[in-house]
């Protein structure tokens, strides 16, 4: 009998473990999951899977049945733009977009904290991207001691509520938590302030975010065990390789936009054997 094809996602898929923090301690930042140790075939890789999506993108925005909304969440410099960039970079912006989320504002901090992000949500036919999203709502705050753990269990659950809700009425959410390692990180922000193309990336708070290193570890655990649910659930991505982090989020994408089954509309049926002169 023939062995069952292991999982590639076993182990980086976060499972609900009823409200329990999910440990990052069993997940090595430096792994290579989706690898084969060939660094150029798994780029080439990331350039094929870019262009299915491309194409598959265009299927979904023809089809309409389907929204699709990417979160990418991750310490600073885990890679967030880099995968825009690498495993998106390809995709019309006709129905693909992205958005790069920031401290609220005075107008949003006027209302409940997802009603800013229940405005971007995507409308049939649509890929959204989130850079940052709205679990920054249930990390900053808690961590800065601006929320009380019983309030950010609320959140959780409005959380929880709300994603369901999206995932009742077409929306497939493909949630990624960029996970990198402290050396990682350091090596990444000291090449923003030494490089001048990247210095405009760097923030002097990016060094005080990085001694509560801990606490955001600490947090991430929490929300990954509290949000991830059978409709909308976290996938841990090894983030120190930026190859591999592309190829990994690439991978479950196409697959994803693959499994949706999109198809193009039949002609009208005015049109057939209609010549263009």
């Amino acid at each position: 009998m023939p062995a069952t094809p292991k999982d590639p996602l076993s182990g980086w898929r976060v499972e609900r473990t009823s409200g329990k923090p999910w440990s990052l301690a069993k997940c090595d930042p430096g792994a290579r999951p989706f690898s084969d140790g060939d660094k150029d075939r798994d780029k080439a890789a990331v350039d094929t899977l870019a262009t299915e999506i491309d194409q598959l993108q265009d299927m979904l925005f023809a089809d309409r049945r389907f929204k699709v909304l990417v979160v990418l969440q991750g310490m600073d410099a885990s890679g967030k733009d880099g995968t825009v960039r690498g495993v998106f970079g390809k995709v019309s912006p006709l129905g693909a977009h992205t958005m790069s989320w920031k401290a609220p504002t005075a107008e949003e901090r006027a209302h409940d904290f997802l009603w800013r992000i229940h405005q971007k949500m995507p409308g049939a036919g649509e890929l959204m991207i989130f850079n940052r999203s709205h679990y920054e709502d249930v990390l900053v705050p808690l961590v800065d001691g601006q929320l009380t753990k019983s309030a950010v269990q609320q959140r959780y659950s409005q959380i929880n509520d709300f994603e369901r809700l999206l995932a009742e009425t077409g929306t497939v959410l493909l949630k990624f938590m960029l996970h990198i390692s402290p050396d990682e990180q350091r090596e990444r922000l000291q090449e923003r302030i030494d490089d001048p193309a990247k210095g405009w990336k760097f923030m002097p708070r990016d060094l005080e975010v990085r001694k509560q290193w801990a606490e955001y570890q600490k947090a991430y655990e929490g929300l990954l065990g509290a949000t991830s649910t059978p409709h909308a659930p976290w996938i841990v991505v090894p983030a120190d390789s930026k190859t591999h982090r592309n190829l990994m989020i690439a991978t479950v994408v196409r697959d994803a936009l693959k499994a949706l089954k999109l198809q193009y509309p039949p002609l009208d049926p005015a049109l057939v054997n209609t010549r263009v002169v």
